[in-house]
């Protein structure tokens, strides 16, 4: 995602050292570019390139005779850098942030994946999803649940509003995160930085966000978009006096890495900017061992260079599966892969932060590489062999100190080393594409690793080249809307929409993702989900509503049913005392979830319409009508910016922007619920037409479109979070 508007800000460091440089946003751009076309809602394309890899990375050595050489110069440039940054590493001897240095696997997790949370009991399921994903990639160490994008923007509620409405408000989010920190989860919520097109927050929101994490019990704020997270949230969590890690999706280049214990390496290949042969270094994890880094990699189907690096590097992973409300899983092969190096590193973490690491440390065979990691009991290395091919025979050849014991930590096994002036030769097999680990200690200090041992000698049964490299996406299904029984006429209020051979052409406007496989949504005719859909189809004669149901509608409704909804959050939010604003009789009534709309239609006799027959009623032959209309003030609302929306307008002050078979208010007032799609992750609704209201400041907001060949995919979790001030309804009748 990307940051609209960047400010100078003047950044301090942690335990009293200020610095008096005022520093700059960096001026790259604050999200990956994928390695296959984004369409954005306005068809521009204005995201930049990544920074270079020198910015980011030190490549290895030219050849490895000169390795020696090499190190010392990274050595030097890490002593000149801190001395220029003015170095303070107190930030990671402070105990309560300790645990930030054992953090190896890492789980980005939409709050709509359907693992977490069950609409019907209405209650968190914590331990489903973590007995669902820990079964494929092993024990995780913490959850970054994702609450905002890309349903953010739908309205005025800003990112602090959304964490507010999850479904049971602050108790419900702190029993949740007492769920996760029961099974040794740490919980991270995100900072937006872009967002600042919606609601304006009281006072500063740094110290809002920290209270409000503190008030549910979360350990940390993952900073989306940003590489230095901002000064003001270390202060605003000291003043809560609940000390958070910061964590940006970039990992710090500057003073802000005094005071990240945490980060992420968002880096991606797309052409140019391949993975080398020979593994990088990492410059921040360079500058300071004790900084943990999450390496992530999520439109990369095989994923082996991404895992190689971070195991290489002593770094842990963040698994990025559900993107956006469509599932990039991992494949078996890298899932295996990331359940076993994150084992070990979690087993060798003291190990890992060793001020003496040194990288591209000698092996015996080409195309292998290791990083050594000094200890006080003892050294460790991580291998990882780049060859397609497995290595077999002598792989390490390193001193020798009497009483030294020698474990293949990958297979599970004691070596034995043939000894020889003063030097042990250890030799194990590293499948092509694969890893390795030895630790070198004396058989006392061996002690504490003697359950990896045992499991890895298991585990390691199975090779990990018998894992499958395939990629696949998982197949949607729509919910199915039953008839209604048949008018022979037009009942009051409706229009009919005649049966016709009917060329359905549409496309899907999310923001990421390309055209990949699973992108937007499955229709019953089509094979997998896609971006982009055309199929000819016969549709059957209906009658449609002439206007969005209003609320002078849905409160007759109310008064003949007595409906109350199982879920009511946020039900009519807009109204009071039982009643819509005065004036707003004939305004589309909102703040209704999709269940809320069916029970409506299902009370008139009616249903909710598929999303080919209110393109159809919409669009009649022209496919641009009434979109060619839009901007003219006498055909559809004005757009709203502003930070808090406006009152809709009513549903039939817009007769000119009426289609060819009359139908009010289709584009541009209050967008509508269409069909349901279901995948075992993720729920979504088809919401037509596009609201009147959109907040300034990034393309990242909700993607309206006012275009009848485009659609917005809506993610759903509980009718309380779906329900929205700018999302409405009308319904359908079938035809005899």
């Amino acid at each position: 995602m990307m940051i609209a508007n960047r400010t100078n800000r003047a950044l301090s460091l942690f335990a009293g050292c200020a610095l008096t440089l005022s520093l700059t946003l960096p001026a790259f751009s604050d999200e990956w570019k994928a390695s296959h076309a984004l369409v954005p809602p306005n068809g521009v394309m204005n995201l930049t390139d990544m920074p270079a890899p020198a910015e980011v990375f030190f490549p290895g050595p030219d050849d490895p005779s000169g390795a020696a050489a090499w190190l010392e110069q990274i050595k030097a440039w890490r002593a000149d850098r801190r001395v220029g940054l003015r170095y303070d590493g107190a930030q990671f001897s402070r105990p309560e942030l300790e645990w930030t240095q054992h953090v190896f696997s890492q789980v980005q997790l939409l709050i709509w994946d359907r693992s977490l949370y069950d609409p019907e009991k209405g209650e968190y399921t914590v331990n489903r999803f973590l007995d669902e994903t820990e079964n494929r990639i092993g024990p995780i160490d913490a959850v970054l649940i994702w609450h905002v994008y890309p349903n953010l923007g739908v309205d005025d509620r800003n990112q602090l509003d959304l964490l507010r409405d999850l479904p049971g408000g602050i108790p419900g989010l702190r029993e949740m995160v007492q769920q996760f920190h029961k099974r040794n989860v740490k919980v991270f919520f995100p900072f937006i930085a872009w967002d600042t097109g919606t609601r304006e927050e009281e006072g500063s929101r740094a110290l809002a966000m920290c209270r409000l994490l503190k008030d549910i019990g979360a350990d940390g704020i993952n900073f989306d978009t940003l590489e230095s997270p901002p000064a003001e949230f270390l202060q605003a969590s000291e003043t809560v006096g609940h000390p958070l890690d910061l964590e940006p999706q970039f990992e710090p280049r500057d003073e802000a890495l005094a005071w990240t214990n945490l980060g992420w390496n968002d880096w991606v290949t797309w052409e140019g900017k391949q993975y080398p042969f020979a593994p990088m270094v990492d410059k921040t994890r360079w500058m300071e061992p004790r900084h943990t880094v999450a390496v992530t990699d999520r439109f990369t189907r095989d994923k082996t260079d991404s895992l190689q690096h971070a195991f290489f590097n002593g770094e842990g992973y963040a698994d990025l599966e559900n993107l956006w409300g469509f599932w990039y899983g991992l494949n078996a092969n890298d899932a295996e892969a990331l359940l076993r190096f994150t084992r070990i590193e979690r087993a060798m973490a003291d190990y890992l932060r060793s001020p003496d690491w040194e990288p591209h440390t000698p092996t015996l065979q080409a195309g292998v590489f290791a990083s050594k990691f000094p200890g006080k009991t003892g050294t460790f290395w991580t291998i990882v062999n780049r060859n397609e091919y497995a290595t077999q025979g002598e792989q390490l050849r390193v001193e020798h100190r009497v009483g030294t014991h020698y474990y293949d930590l990958w297979h599970g096994m004691e070596l034995t080393p043939v000894i020889f002036g003063g030097q042990a030769t250890l030799g194990f097999e590293i499948e092509g594409r694969g890893f390795g680990a030895v630790l070198a200690a004396d058989e006392k200090s061996v002690t504490g690793v003697r359950e990896l041992l045992a499991f890895m000698a298991e585990r390691s049964k199975r090779p990990l080249s018998s894992y499958s490299r395939e990629w696949k996406p998982v197949p949607q299904t729509m919910v199915e809307i039953p008839p209604t029984k048949s008018a022979e006429a037009a009942p009051n209020g409706m229009i009919n929409i005649p049966e016709r051979e009917y060329d359905f052409q549409v496309r899907g406007i999310e923001i990421e993702g390309g055209n990949d496989p699973g992108v937007d949504v499955q229709y019953p005719w089509e094979s997998i989900a896609r971006r982009f859909h055309d199929h000819t189809m016969h549709v059957a004669s209906f009658y449609i509503d002439r206007t969005p149901v209003t609320n002078a509608q849905f409160k007759k409704f109310l008064a003949a049913t007595n409906y109350h909804a199982k879920n009511d959050h946020n039900f009519l939010r807009d109204w009071k005392a039982g009643s819509y604003p005065e004036g707003w009789g004939n305004k589309p009534v909102t703040w209704v979830s999709i269940e809320d709309a069916r029970a409506y239609a299902t009370w008139a006799g009616k249903r909710l319409p598929h999303e080919w027959e209110w393109q159809l009623a919409a669009e009649a032959t022209n496919l641009d009508h009434p979109s060619s209309s839009v901007g003219k003030l006498d055909a559809i609302p004005p757009v709203d910016h502003g930070r808090t929306r406006a009152p809709l307008a009513d549903v039939d002050a817009f007769p000119r922007g009426a289609s060819e078979f009359g139908v009010l208010d289709m584009v541009g007032n209050v967008a509508q619920w269409t069909d349901e799609y279901r995948d075992p992750h993720t729920r979504a609704a088809i919401v037509r037409g596009g609201s009147s209201y959109q907040p300034r400041g990034s393309i990242w907001y909700f993607p309206q479109t006012y275009k009848l060949s485009e659609h917005q995919k809506y993610l759903l979790m509980s009718p309380g979070r779906d329900r929205s001030g700018t999302i409405g309804f009308r319904c359908v009748v079938d035809a005899r």
